[in-house]
């Protein structure tokens, strides 16, 4: 597995040269990033990894509910989060500078910044039933009829927070590493190999970048609808600045290589489950 790894891999080599901005810099302390992860909501969006499992089945072209009690049971397992915040602790001890995590936190922990987490965190673990991307899109749709300039904060805003242009290759990777350790652990049969999975993803690679791109801007949107324009530019200003740009590098590649372990794990325990039956 150490070539399905290795994009991710490079980028974190990449962001650990980058956020360690000098020798004697140190790294933060546990608890003081645990603190961390709880002020700018990154604990709840790792714990909402765990909606995403839903996904996993399709891609073997079953469905989550085809497996009933066992597959709640297992994605509560894999997806505990406890690992999940073990896994962002150890990474983050490794790679985030006490410099850069009070920058965060001094933003996080004003006003703005509480209220901003508060409904981030909602957004988080709300299960997406088609009325809440139904609601962005309306938005979205009401904003562009009345030329608001808002739409172009929010493009700005998602732009800052994925500021390296890593959810589209993290996402594949993230589909590729599954495949690969479903196909070992026996539960699916792949008629392609590995570079040609790579080289399918990557030719639908443009699709899923603008789908992305819609479906961050309606979610953005909603999310942050009772904001005011000028709230939402200062907002998007914050997260424009070099060192906030870093720390999302940061927690973006943490959050998808944490997702990416997690669905491994996943494809391991998925062979001895069975399809329910109604009795």
């Amino acid at each position: 597995m150490h070539h399905v790894r290795l994009t991710l891999h490079r980028l974190f080599a990449a962001l650990v040269a980058s956020l360690c901005v000098a020798v004697a810099a140190q790294a933060a302390d546990r608890t003081r990033l645990q603190d961390f992860l709880e002020v700018t909501g990154f604990d709840v969006a790792l714990e909402s990894i765990k909606l995403s499992a839903e996904s996993a089945p399709q891609m073997l072209g079953a469905d989550a509910q085809d497996f009933g009690f066992q597959w709640t049971a297992l994605t509560e397992q894999v997806f505990d989060k406890k690992i999940m915040h073990g896994l962002a602790l150890d990474i983050l001890g490794e790679t985030l500078s006490d410099d850069l995590l009070n920058h965060a936190a001094a933003f996080y922990e004003t006003d703005l910044g509480k209220r901003l987490v508060a409904v981030e965190n909602a957004s988080h673990l709300t299960q997406d039933d088609g009325l809440k991307s139904e609601s962005g899109e309306d938005i979205v749709a009401g904003l562009l009829r009345i030329g608001s300039p808002r739409l172009e904060i929010l493009k700005r805003m998602n732009q800052a927070s994925d500021s390296a242009g890593t959810a589209v290759r993290a996402i594949q990777e993230v589909q590729v590493r599954f495949l690969m350790a479903a196909a070992a652990a026996g539960v699916v049969e792949l008629r392609m190999d590995e570079a040609d999975l790579r080289e399918a993803f990557r030719a639908d690679e443009g699709e899923m970048r603008r789908s992305l791109q819609v479906s961050a801007l309606s979610g953005a949107a909603y999310t942050y609808q009772a904001f005011s324009d000028a709230e939402v530019e200062a907002y998007t200003q914050a997260l424009e600045h070099p060192d906030m740009r870093k720390v999302y590098d940061l927690m973006n590649a943490v959050q998808y290589e944490i997702m990416a372990n997690r669905f491994e794990a996943l494809a391991a325990r998925m062979k001895g489950l069975q399809p329910s039956q109604e009795l």
